[in-house]
């Protein structure tokens, strides 16, 4: 009733000019109201707004500035310099006139390890090597190793002790003429991951035939389990080098990319012609006959696991055979005893045969009984002996 009473007293109270603070109480329509301006704008900003969160979206994610790259750097005389010493990835990019599409040929995570094929990339003024586990950048008087932090810390140290070896080693492979030093990065690169081949190819192929020669002894489930695990391993490795031997057989093919490989004449100002690779190509050549026979082993070892298999599926089609053989001799011996059982029964039913009262009515019962199980189990298994002659031949020459 109060209520009431105020709503209807308000509007008869006359409200002073001179009181300007009370003003902005009375009702405005011109908050309310929207012009076509306004509505046009409001359509600008949202298409603007729209627009930039769609340009965000499809633009390249760029990775930032502060970004590293782990690497050990050897210097020129073949000694560590830096041992795991960070540089940005737009550093990288600049300092060794590199492309930015070769950075993600070097960025390698435990989802993207396994995608990456392996990549020997020339570029102006130094070469791009991912091969394995090993990402290194060669230049003319430098070697950028990049680190892997998933690699054990027992075996990056060793690899990077004889990588030091061999790099301040003098060269006498060709001719007794010191390589340049690109080609001796190269060559210590390539010697390391024939190593690391070599030996994991000894112990999948020392494991697959200890499984084989099992199995030659006893073929049970967990012997056939074990053969599929490393199937499957024998595959994975089969793959990754005959990868490797594509990559060098590719750049084999490029004299152009062989020739840009001597960094060092193109230093000095002196760049190799087309046909003078002569040493790189001689290099690769060797290691290329080396992985080849390492895919000519592997593929031998996968041809003696697919055979294996198939002795063991032909063994076991075998077994099978001679379960349904037997299974079917006992239905034909069933059969046979329950042909005499119905002689015997009808016999002993309760009705006049005429012989129940001669003397030779149960012998005669019996013998027939008897006469009749042993033809029907004869013949019987005379018409399972023929179906178990198979030949591949034909009927024809089985008779003959």
């Amino acid at each position: 009733m109060r209520s009431s009473m105020m709503k209807t007293l308000i509007p008869l109270i006359p409200i002073p000019k001179s009181i300007s603070w009370f003003r902005p109480l009375q009702p405005k329509l011109r908050f309310h109201t929207v012009t076509k301006n306004q509505i046009y704008n409001s359509k600008n900003n949202q298409n603007y707004t729209s627009a930039i969160l769609l340009e965000k979206n499809l633009s390249p994610k760029i990775p930032s500035n502060n970004e590293f790259f782990r690497v050990t750097i050897f210097n020129e005389q073949g000694k560590i310099s830096s041992m795991s010493q960070n540089i940005k990835k737009n550093q990288l990019v600049i300092n060794y006139d590199m492309f930015p599409r070769d950075i993600r040929k070097l960025e390698k995570t435990p989802k993207t390890s396994s995608e990456i094929t392996p990549t020997i990339s020339v570029r102006k003024d130094c070469i791009l090597i991912d091969l394995l586990n090993i990402r290194c950048l060669i230049k003319s008087n430098e070697l950028l190793i990049f680190d892997d932090l998933n690699e054990n810390s027992y075996s990056r140290s060793e690899f990077l002790n004889d990588l030091e070896l061999k790099l301040t080693k003098k060269s006498d492979s060709i001719d007794s003429v010191d390589l340049p030093y690109e080609v001796k990065a190269l060559e210590s690169v390539l010697i390391s991951i024939i190593k690391n081949l070599n030996s994991e190819m000894k112990v999948i192929t020392t494991v697959t035939n200890g499984i084989i020669n099992e199995l030659e002894q006893d073929i049970t489930r967990e012997n056939l389990r074990f053969l599929l695990i490393q199937n499957k391993k024998i595959s994975t490795f089969s793959r990754k080098v005959t990868l490797i031997r594509d990559c060098i057989d590719e750049l084999l093919e490029s004299d152009e990319d062989l020739a840009d490989m001597y960094l060092t004449a193109k230093s000095h100002g002196h760049p190799r012609s087309i046909e003078d690779h002569q040493e790189v190509e001689f290099l690769l050549e060797s290691y290329h006959a080396h992985l080849d026979e390492i895919v000519q082993t592997v593929n031998n070892c996968i041809s003696n696991v697919r055979t294996t298999e198939e002795i063991i599926n032909i063994i076991l089609d075998s077994n099978r055979n001679q379960l349904m053989l037997l299974g079917l001799r006992f239905s034909i011996g069933l059969l046979s005893l329950g042909a005499g059982v119905f002689i015997a029964s009808a016999y002993g039913m309760n009705l006049e045969n005429f012989i129940e009262e001669e003397e030779y009515g149960m012998p005669l019962v019996v013998i027939i009984s008897s006469l009749g199980i042993i033809g029907l189990f004869w013949y019987s298994i005379k018409n399972l002996k023929k179906l178990q002659k198979i030949t591949m031949m034909g009927d024809h020459y089985r008779k003959h």
